[in-house]
């Protein structure tokens, strides 16, 4: 979002910086430190967190007396029935009682843990998603040129609401599994040192199993969220896409990219969960062996009088209860994996690095700056594009930039509002380096208004005003006016505050220019940049938009790009650029006296004209 504000001139741009290498990626994170540094973002909420493991270790205690509890209860009526006496009726009624109240907490314990831990997963994802946006807006501009939108929005969304879920089912789980476990065996121990061995061969097996189990699981869920933001990109970008689409008749290969990108995230999808999964069920195979051997054991240390039968039940509840927790344990272990998948791809851009800070950096005064490119060398890739190039704007001047496709113009712009780094020399704006100076103050200072429109969700009166969000309607009335877009505005159902459906479909594309060009009257810049404004307007709107422009020119630095040049012929000057250098500059009449490459051009679209 700040970055379209930066594109359409004015109001302030979100983060200041200054990119050191662009789009760079972080190096791979590992699980154990990516497990350790979600934590982190749980400390906020500590307070709620220790509440949750009391609560849960309350509970974990109740659930661990129960059973022998119960199998005291079991003995009772064991031994009444055997005795002449019969059963203790009121002793049996304080046993059930006490057993009845254990199970109420241990409902109310369960139901407060997974109330509390949803409010922490949740606000901790919160602020994790905070962090991803407020990255975002740090990040360069080459990030967004290297990832998907798709991608990025799959980031935001399922990475984060993966690893909401994941916190909210398997943490508590955790507590509760870990406090039950080691109640559980104390009170086998107490029971029967013997039976108690023979449950523990529960644990070797859950560690085998995990071992085996989790590099396949861990590979395939990164795959998966992989997978996922590669969809996701695929599905907006033909959705963006998708009058281009109909228009060649390219549903079937639309569909066909699609179909192979779901297939793929269907394919590693099934495979992390049955890897994952698959972890609890031999456990569960193991505990039911293990279940059978207790039951046979133990039967016969009842009959050779080496055991209570309710001790013997209270045991096999134990034995239950033992092995519950350890497969718990491995199911609680795959989703986990999920979660540090989530996790690793979101720590990524989250150390990507980001636009340095220029604090303290000096604001440029207010009027008309002087521009100048001294030596200056940039590329995209290894390649530059442009090599010692030097170009100098006098204050108040209008310099039109031309050349042909791939010549650098639209990237001369683009290093004067910073949205890329230069590799050498200096670009000065009223003899100030830029790379010295704040982002946001370079930025208000700079209009631009491109050839593809931006505009958002809302009414006309807000996307004039995001040019200066501070201003009054008054100013936003006045700057339509000065664009010659009060005349549509007023025609449409609710005029200024007519809703704008996404991307402004329901204006046309010369209504949506004009609205642009009212943002950057708005915003009042020193230095105007101007690129193609007029490409997308027809004749008699373009006639109208030159005249605007032409005023809002007026006292400004002012960069015009232009691949029509009828509409650049009264610019001071003309730089035509050609391999990201000046090949020839002039005025219009002197560049066709010379009759160079800019000649060419112009004589090439002379006779397209005929």
């Amino acid at each position: 979002m700040n970055m379209k504000m930066n594109i359409q001139g004015g109001g302030t741009a979100g983060s200041a910086g200054g990119g050191r290498s662009a789009a760079q990626k972080a190096a791979p994170v590992s699980p154990a430190a990516s497990l350790k540094r979600l934590l982190v973002y749980m400390k906020k909420h500590r307070p709620l967190v220790i509440f949750t493991v009391i609560i849960a270790a309350a509970g974990t205690l109740m659930q661990v007396f129960t059973p022998k509890l119960l199998g005291g209860a079991t003995t009772l009526i064991f031994q009444g029935l055997q005795s002449r006496t019969g059963i203790d009726l009121a002793a049996l009624a304080g046993v059930l009682v006490s057993a009845a109240l254990l199970y109420l907490g241990i409902f109310l314990a369960s139901f407060l843990q997974e109330r509390l831990m949803t409010v922490v997963s949740l606000r901790t994802t919160e602020t994790l998603r905070n962090a991803v946006k407020a990255k975002l807006n740090r990040v360069p501009v080459s990030y967004f040129d290297k990832h998907s939108t798709g991608d990025m929005m799959s980031l935001a969304v399922n990475d984060i609401d993966n690893i909401a879920q994941n916190l909210q089912q398997s943490l508590t789980q955790l507590i509760s599994s870990v406090i039950l476990l080691a109640g559980t065996l104390i009170i086998m121990i107490t029971i029967s040192p013997l039976l108690t061995l023979l449950s523990c061969f529960m644990v070797p097996a859950s560690i085998l199993t995990a071992k085996i189990f989790t590099p396949p699981a861990q590979r395939h869920n990164k795959k998966y969220f992989a997978g996922l933001g590669s969809l996701n990109g695929c599905i907006e970008e033909s959705c963006n896409n998708f009058t281009v689409i109909k228009s060649f008749s390219g549903e079937a290969e639309a569909l066909a990219a699609f179909r192979s990108s779901n297939a793929d995230v269907c394919e590693s999808g099934w495979r992390a969960r049955f890897f994952g999964q698959s972890m609890m069920h031999i456990m569960m195979f193991t505990q039911n062996i293990v279940y059978v051997l207790i039951a046979a054991l133990g039967a016969l240390r009842v009959i050779a009088g080496g055991l209570l039968i309710g001790n013997l039940q209270a045991f096999l509840q134990y034995s239950q209860q033992f092995a519950s927790p350890v497969a718990r344990l491995s199911s609680i272990w795959g989703s986990f994996l999920s979660a540090i998948a989530s996790a690793e791809r979101i720590f990524i851009l989250l150390d990507t690095e980001e636009m340095e800070e220029n604090a303290g950096a000096p604001e440029i005064q207010s009027g008309a700056a002087k521009v100048v490119f001294d030596s200056v060398t940039f590329g995209y890739s290894d390649m530059p594009l442009m090599k010692n190039f030097s170009l100098e704007v006098e204050e108040g001047r209008t310099v039109a930039i031309v050349g042909h496709t791939g010549a650098g113009k639209t990237t001369l712009v683009n290093l004067l509002e910073r949205f890329y780094e230069i590799q050498e020399g200096v670009i000065r704006v009223d003899g100030e380096d830029i790379r010295g100076l704040d982002r946001p103050v370079l930025r208000r200072r700079i209009g631009m208004v491109l050839q593809d429109t931006w505009l958002f969700s809302g009414t006309i009166l807000d996307n004039i005003k995001y040019g200066k969000p501070g201003a009054s309607d008054e100013e936003v009335i006045t700057a339509a006016r000065a664009a010659y877009a009060e005349s549509f505005i007023l025609q449409l159902p609710d005029g200024y505050n007519t809703e704008l459906t996404e991307d402004a479909g329901n204006i046309s594309q010369g209504q949506r220019q004009l609205i642009t060009i009212a943002r950057a009257f708005l915003s009042d810049p020193e230095i105007l940049i101007l690129d193609e404004a007029t490409s997308n307007v027809d004749s008699r709107t373009e006639m109208i938009v030159q005249k605007a422009m032409k005023e809002l020119m007026r006292n400004r630095t002012s960069f015009v790009i232009a691949h029509r040049l009828s509409t650049i012929y009264s610019a001071d000057r003309i730089v035509v650029m050609d391999h990201g250098d000046v090949a020839e500059t002039g005025t219009h009449r002197e560049l066709i006296e010379r009759d160079g490459i800019y000649a060419d051009i112009y004589h090439s679209q002379f006779r397209q004209a005929a």
